[in-house]
Formats: structure tokens, C-alpha cells, sequence
């Protein structure tokens, strides 16, 4: 552009020079047709040197409006382009988060089926039991029938009938110092289970007071004679706190474990989920502690154990997925 300018200055001031010097320095009868023909043609070099002016100016109009559309383009581009990549930030967020989501519900249902896993083990194992039991008693009654052996009922010397009260029978029809019928030889009469929510509230008393021996054998009796009962959960609970409060974390996991597995609705699940995963921490099990943590935050949300366990995370600086509102 500067260029053209200076091109056009030029001419422009060659085409003055002949106009009004060149004839003044010539005689006016010596003016010929030359110097006409010559005007003319410098006229006519004046006029193309306007037209490429304008020409020049016009395209460079259109080439500055262009390089404007472009500009305008351009900023509309990365404006469009930012607005795209954080849209596509928060749909990996949110996917990230569902994700996350997902994951803690497949992994519940997993312990949902370790827990009916174990609940079916406890079951085949006390059937087990019984068949045993079972078992032992028609061995007894067996051996109980054997010949040489006085039938209940009858006389031990079948031709020499007795009185009734004589000694070797009772008013029953059984032997005086004999088993009943169908006892094995030998048996003892079982002791006599302890009152299930007095046993369970001393042990409390016991555990709160700080007696912590006595109240572990409160605990341990309501989980030998009550062990189908939800009782016996809340014992295995207090036995892991017992555990638990003396740092003996390996019994206290087992006793929690105990509840999870076998009482999956107690009341003390929530705690029990809680204080495990401080014992997995404690014990250097690092992620099976964090695991057992955010397992406690997707099943009681609501608890307080739920906000201990996401504080606890977040000093770890773990990230605490957010949990959906419950319905």
C-alpha cells in the first residue's frame, strides 16, 4: 500500500513537471503535435494510476472486512471450543461420579451375597449339628436295647415277677439310677441358659463401667446359648468394642465380621462397619480399611458413623463420592 502511494506520488509529480515546465520552456510556436500527443498520454497515466488507486483501495477494503470476518471467527471458534471442553469436563465428572456410583452398588450387592453366603453356611453348619445330635441319640437308644439289657418296662429277671415300689423299678416303668429311655450312658443334665436381656443389659452396664472381663463373659454366654438370636449380634458387636478398646484389632475385626456376616440388619452394623475400618487402618491395611469406609457410607448414608467415616476420609484425602438423596 505504501508502495502504490509512492508509485502514484511520482507520477504525479512528473506528469506536473510536464505540463507546466516543459511548455514554458519552449517557445509557444514551437509547440508541435509531440508535445500534445505527449500530455495526452501523460493525462491518460494519471487517470490508470487513479483507477489502480481505487481499485488498489477497494480491494483493500474487502481484504480488511475479510481479515475482520476472520478475526470474528476466530474468536468465535474458541469461544465455542472452551464452552465445548467444559462441557465435556463436567460430563466426565458426572460420569466419573456415576461410575463411582455404581461401583459401590455392585460392591454391596457382592457383600449382600457374601453376607447370604454365610447366613447359608451358619445354617448347613447348625443342620450339621443336629443330624449329629440326632445321630448320637439312636446310637444310645441302641445301645440302651441290647440283649441282656432290661427293656423299659419289664423285669430284669423275666420269671421272678416284682413289686411295684420294689427297688430296680420306678412308679415310670424305668430303672432308680438308670438313664431315661433313649439317653445315652453317662449323660448330665445341661445347665440352665441365663436370662437373654438381663444377660445382654449387664454386659452393657458391665462394658460401660469399664469391667470389661466380666462383660465379655456376659457377652460370650448369650452367644453360646442364644446364637440364632439378633442378641447374640449386639454381643459379637460389645466383645469387638472389648477387642477394640485394647487395641487388640485382629479379635476386634473377627468379632465385627461376626455381626456383619450373621446379623447384617443389627442396629450396631453401622458401628461395627465403622470400627473395623479404624482397625484395618490401624493394622496398616490401608485400602481394605478405605474400602470398608465408603462400603459404610453407600449402605447407611444417613448415620452418624456415615459422616465419621467421610471426615475420616477426607483427612486421608480420599475422594468421598457424593451420595444420592435416599428415597
Amino acid at each position: 500500500m505504501q508502495q502504490t502511494t509512492n508509485i502514484r506520488s511520482r507520477l504525479l509529480a512528473a506528469a506536473a513537471f510536464i505540463l507546466f515546465f516543459v511548455p514554458a520552456a519552449v517557445p509557444a510556436h514551437a509547440v508541435s503535435k509531440e508535445m500534445v500527443e505527449l500530455q495526452t498520454q501523460v493525462q491518460q497515466l494519471l487517470d490508470m494510476v487513479q483507477r489502480l488507486q481505487s481499485t488498489l483501495d477497494t480491494r483493500m477494503g474487502v481484504l480488511q472486512h475479510l481479515a475482520e470476518q476472520t478475526a470474528d471467527a476466530a474468536n468465535q471458534m474458541t469461544t465455542t471450543v472452551n464452552a465445548l471442553q467444559q462441557k465435556i469436563n463436567t460430563q466426565n465428572e458426572a460420569v466419573s461420579g456415576k461410575v463411582d456410583t455404581v461401583s459401590g452398588q455392585v460392591q454391596s450387592l457382592n457383600d449382600s451375597v457374601d453376607e447370604l453366603k454365610a447366613r447359608i453356611a451358619k445354617l448347613d453348619k447348625t443342620v450339621s449339628d443336629m443330624q449329629q445330635q440326632l445321630q448320637a441319640m439312636q446310637t444310645a437308644m441302641q445301645q440302651s436295647q441290647t440283649p441282656g439289657t432290661a427293656q423299659p418296662g419289664e423285669p430284669e429277671n423275666p420269671g421272678q415277677p416284682q413289686a411295684p415300689g420294689m427297688p430296680g423299678n420306678s412308679p415310670a416303668g424305668g430303672a432308680v439310677g438308670n438313664p431315661a429311655p433313649g439317653a445315652a450312658p453317662g449323660a448330665m443334665a445341661a445347665p440352665a441358659a441365663p436370662p437373654l436381656e438381663e444377660t445382654l443389659q449387664a454386659g452393657i452396664r458391665d462394658f460401660t463401667a469399664g469391667r470389661y472381663q466380666v462383660a465379655q463373659g456376659e457377652f460370650q454366654d448369650i452367644v453360646h446359648y442364644y446364637p440364632m438370636d439378633d442378641a447374640a449380634g449386639t454381643a459379637q458387636f460389645y466383645l469387638g468394642e472389648i477387642a477394640y478398646q485394647q487395641k487388640d484389632y485382629a479379635t476386634a475385626i473377627s468379632a465385627y465380621n461376626a455381626l456383619l456376616e450373621g446379623f447384617s440388619g443389627n442396629a450396631k452394623a453401622s458401628a461395627a462397619m465403622l470400627h473395623k475400618g479404624y482397625s484395618l487402618l490401624a493394622t496398616d491395611k490401608k485400602d481394605a480399611g478405605i474400602h470398608e469406609l465408603r462400603s459404610l457410607i453407600q449402605r447407611h448414608p444417613q448415620t452418624p458413623e456415615a459422616r465419621a467415616a467421610r471426615s475420616r476420609l477426607n483427612e486421608m484425602g480420599v475422594r468421598v463420592t457424593a451420595t444420592p438423596p435416599s428415597h
